[in-house]
């Protein structure tokens, strides 16, 4: 049993096929094939249960392939605690962010973190919150930056800011008439809301005080998959839209017939934080992503 072994065991795991996992081992499929081969021989046991059709990984599989993955993260450890004593910062570094904060805070960070940290390689993926905390568990992923806490969940947690929604509604919208827009006003407007599964949405319901999704009316069978989707039919007169506060930089919101303005009412917020696993390694990327972050930030949100 080689760490060579153990990768390609995890590549098999994760997808599931033969030839996908040899090529993402750069290796020729029956080379892989028959490594598994022989680790499960050296085992004595099955760990994958194949067919023409599908692979699937037996129980025994799992528990070795929860072994597996810690091995592996503890060799790259290895690696990275020697190139530490040159640079903490150094190396690849694989982020998860929700899909409502991504394309926004990107954007505003990369360039600077080049700049202060050139040996750090940021390799980024944009996934739903319960996607990332899975991914985030199994290894695939070093830390996730989420908008979602819950006391169960097992993973340090950075803080890095509060950031306040911002209304989002058409010209000919009654609000543009108004001063102030009261809790009472928001809770009988018509808002538009991210398919479920977007942490997003379940915040907006909050905001709004809805305990669940309008069943009737034209807003019931509107299941909107990003922002820039909400947006669209906020600026054609379907409705009114909360968009978190980052979101409005840069020019991707202007020329869109939209008005938006920030609410100035209780809870109508969230906190983005910074997870990672207790045991990785590398805490001082981390640290040093967290700095860079704040640092990157507009006065439309709070940094934490």
């Amino acid at each position: 049993m080689n760490l060579r072994d153990l990768k390609y065991l995890i590549a098999l795991a994760d997808t599931r096929h033969f030839g996908k996992a040899a090529q993402r081992c750069f290796v020729s499929q029956p080379t892989l094939s028959g490594q598994i081969k022989k680790l499960e021989q050296e085992l004595g046991i099955s760990i994958f249960e194949r067919s023409h059709r599908s692979v699937e990984i037996t129980d025994a599989g799992k528990g070795v392939l929860s072994h597996a993955r810690n091995i592996v993260e503890q060799a790259d450890a290895i690696q990275q605690l020697a190139l530490s004593f040159r640079d903490p910062t150094a190396g690849a570094l694989r982020i998860g962010a929700i899909p409502t904060i991504s394309p926004y805070l990107m954007p505003l960070i990369l360039k600077p973190l080049q700049q202060k940290y050139p040996q750090m390689k940021l390799i980024i993926s944009e996934e739903q919150t319960d996607t990332l905390l899975q991914r985030l568990k199994n290894h695939e992923i070093d830390a996730a930056i989420l908008a979602t806490l819950h006391p169960e969940m097992d993973f340090n947690v950075l803080p890095l800011y509060r950031e306040p929604f911002w209304l989002a509604y058409p010209p000919a919208h009654p609000f543009y008439n108004l001063d102030e827009i009261s809790q009472q006003d928001l809770d009988n407007s018509e808002l538009l809301l991210l398919a479920e599964g977007h942490c997003l949405a379940q915040q907006a319901m909050q905001a709004c005080h809805m305990s669940e999704r309008p069943e009737r009316g034209e807003m019931a069978n509107l299941r909107a998959s990003s922002l820039e989707t909400l947006l669209q039919l906020v600026a054609v007169g379907y409705g009114t839209t909360l968009i978190p506060a980052l979101s409005l930089t840069g020019s991707w919101i202007s020329g869109r017939g939209v008005v938006t303005r920030e609410l100035h009412l209780p809870n109508t917020w969230r906190q983005v934080s910074l997870l990672y696993r207790p045991s990785f390694p590398r805490a001082p990327a981390l640290d040093a992503l967290q700095q860079v972050i704040k640092a990157s930030l507009p006065n439309t949100v709070e940094k934490l």
